[in-house]
């Protein structure tokens, strides 16, 4: 079989879970929007008969709406990649690429639903429904457009930490270098083998290896002593 042939249905089977892990994590942010309706301060407003006014002139509620979803944002991408680490603990680019898709799917979702269930949005025609003098909730708007990305920010960062802690390892190649050092892991008892060196023996002591070649014995000459008499080359003569 291929090598590409081989690999081609976990990259679909990761392309699938990762579509279903952002469909999922899309669908969290209903539940974000309707925490952030109910959790967020409202803006007080009156009308007269010229105009609208705030209520509250030194108020901080607009703030506090931003900084509620944006609180809201930071848990639920904790929680979202708590789940899909416990779920698919290997992790991989699509499924990280999923999480992060659906979480800011996710934060766009419970930004509209917030808006489209919270007070209406024509103000003017709010204070005419209520009359002159009657105080009501403004219209529920996110001003700080980079809390939608507090959630797949968050949701990325988080799972980073998840699979560096906890992840599954890859086997090191090296682990019986390491344990054993360059000679290799002992034999097997019974089997009859034996290493070709060990360390700290001297080659030819109880090793198999071939100890250093025996230098040739020097001539005879070499040992003699430069005051010695020369020998008689007659035989059988001193």
């Amino acid at each position: 079989m291929a090598y590409g042939q081989d690999e081609g249905p976990g990259i679909r089977a990761e392309l699938r879970e990762a579509a279903v892990i952002m469909a999922a994590v899309a669908a969290a942010g209903a539940l974000l929007g309707l925490l952030w309706l109910w959790l967020a301060p409202r803006v007080p407003l009156v009308a007269d008969a010229d105009a609208v006014y705030l209520g509250d002139t030194e108020g901080e509620q607009a703030i506090g709406i931003d900084g509620t979803f944006t609180l809201l944002a930071v848990g639920f991408g904790a929680v979202s990649a708590l789940v899909v680490f416990l779920v698919r603990r290997r992790g991989g680019i699509p499924l990280v690429a999923g999480l992060a898709v659906g979480g800011l799917l996710g934060a766009l979702l419970a930004w509209r639903l917030g808006v489209w269930l919270g007070p209406p949005q024509d103000v003017v025609a709010h204070a005419k429904e209520v009359g002159k003098g009657v105080t009501f909730d403004a219209p529920l708007k996110l001003e700080a457009r980079g809390a939608l990305l507090v959630w797949p920010v968050t949701a990325m960062l988080v799972h980073l930490c998840l699979t560096a802690l906890f992840g599954p390892r890859d086997p090191d190649p090296y682990a019986d270098l390491h344990a054993y050092g360059p000679y290799g892991p002992p034999p097997a008892e019974g089997s009859g083998e034996g290493p070709a060196h060990q360390p700290g023996a001297w080659p030819g002591w109880g090793s198999t290896a071939p100890g250093p070649e025996p230098r040739d014995t020097p001539p005879a000459d070499q040992d003699r002593s430069p005051y010695a008499p020369p020998e008689d080359p007659r035989p059988g003569r001193p």
